[in-house]
């Protein structure tokens, strides 16, 4: 194809080369000259061999007889301006093809492979089969009880600036109905206030039973989401174990959040809704649940689809960092597969402003979550602790060491 400078060379009536006289293609390393002279030029100039005329220095350039003194043309190109240090090296030159080839790619349309289309597929697929966002199939359940009564309510807004200096957080208060979390009052307290303590501390640990159950019902149904993948079942057993133990909780938040009513602050599950001060009830920590309704909001507000849902779960599910995992190189590259596969349908099926910080806003919820998962298991042991005989084995194993 003929450059920019070459059809502007021709638009000025055909100018002459400047060193043979043939037609002049192009401006080339400061001098108008036609393709063989530019050739030439860039192939004297890496040549180490000194270049010497068998004549007087004095031989006439033309088209015909361009190739019979290389010395006399070498001049000729640096007498009409031809400039050395023009000519980019072979490093250059690869540096220069690397940049015009990502360049191409950049701007063509992305597309999904067919074999990512499958893996969307794959996931979406199993994750119908069992996650039942109206929670039809948690059933035989126990009942929850001391709910009806609201708890002793401390003024607890959920990313208060005044706690940390920092800037006010988008979730304001918790829900009418969940509108706090028990605080340890201050020194001084009022005989309204201690009655107040007493009255939350009897209501702590009145709903672990039924969250025990509902933390159960999620637990198989993700067991059995991980199994129906292709990539999990191709794992050895133990990394089947150490993957499931260390996402469990994640890919459980992932699913909650699906359901998460972000102007309510509740999570509608069917014939069942939940809210934050259910997790006080059951024996749960601000410190871990004040960072996990911010998380959910702030997930719930990226306005994921489903099949983006799914990948943030796979994602979190193959994750060769877990403790006690072996084949780290193959769970790797699946984990790869699956965040290549998640910005490709993003960059491919978004669109807008926001399409552009979607992908590293979702890491950001998956970095969050580690956190949250660390808090999460040590709480859990300090409730089976307290209540040994209600945490049912699935989920005291989930966070062990041994296996399951």
């Amino acid at each position: 194809k003929r450059g920019r400078r070459g059809r502007c060379a021709e638009r000025r009536g055909g100018q002459g080369c400047g060193v043979c006289g043939d037609q002049a293609r192009g401006y080339h390393f400061n001098a108008w000259t036609c393709e063989g002279c530019k050739g030439f030029f860039r192939r004297a100039i890496k040549r180490t061999v000194q270049l010497y005329c068998p004549f007087l220095n004095k031989c006439s350039i033309t088209k015909k007889n361009r190739r019979q003194c290389q010395a006399c043309r070498l001049r000729k190109c640096q007498a009409i301006g031809m400039r050395q240090e023009m000519v980019m090296s072979e490093e250059e030159i690869v540096e220069r093809r690397i940049r015009l080839r990502r360049r191409k790619v950049l701007s063509a349309p992305v597309q999904l492979s067919s074999q990512q289309e499958e893996t969307i597929r794959e996931l979406v697929c199993s994750h119908r089969k069992t996650f039942d966002p109206a929670f039809y199939r948690f059933s035989g359940f126990r009942v929850r009880s001391g709910f009806s009564q609201p708890m002793d309510r401390n003024i607890f807004t959920v990313g208060d600036s005044s706690r940390s200096g920092d800037a006010p957080s988008a979730v304001g208060p918790l829900s009418p109905s969940c509108s706090s979390l028990p605080s340890v009052p201050p020194r001084g307290e009022t005989q309204q206030s201690r009655e107040g303590e007493e009255a939350r501390r009897a209501g702590v640990f009145t709903a672990l039973p039924h969250v025990t159950d509902l933390t159960t019902y999620m637990i198989h149904d993700i067991i059995a989401f991980s199994k129906s993948l292709t990539h999990f079942k191709s794992l050895l057993i133990g990394d089947q174990m150490a993957l499931l133990k260390g996402a469990t909780f994640e890919v459980m938040e992932i699913r909650f959040n699906m359901v998460f009513n972000t102007k309510t602050g509740v999570w509608e599950c069917g014939h069942a809704t939940y809210c934050i001060e259910d997790a006080v009830r059951a024996g749960f920590q601000p410190l871990l649940l004040e960072p996990l309704l911010r998380f959910h909001h702030t997930l719930r507000n990226l306005g994921l689809e489903e099949e983006e849902y799914v990948l943030m779960q796979a994602m979190s599910l193959f994750s060769p960092d877990r403790s006690g995992v072996q084949e780290h190189g193959v769970i790797d590259r699946i984990h790869e597969n699956m965040a290549l596969t998640l910005k490709t349908r993003i960059d491919s099926k978004r669109t807008g402003p926001e399409k552009r910080m979607l992908y590293p806003k979702v890491l950001a919820c998956l970095t969050e979550m580690r956190t949250l998962t660390q808090e999460y298991s040590k709480q859990i042991l300090q409730i089976q602790d307290i209540q040994p005989n209600v945490m049912p084995p699935l989920m005291v194993e989930m966070i062990s060491r041994s296996p399951i």
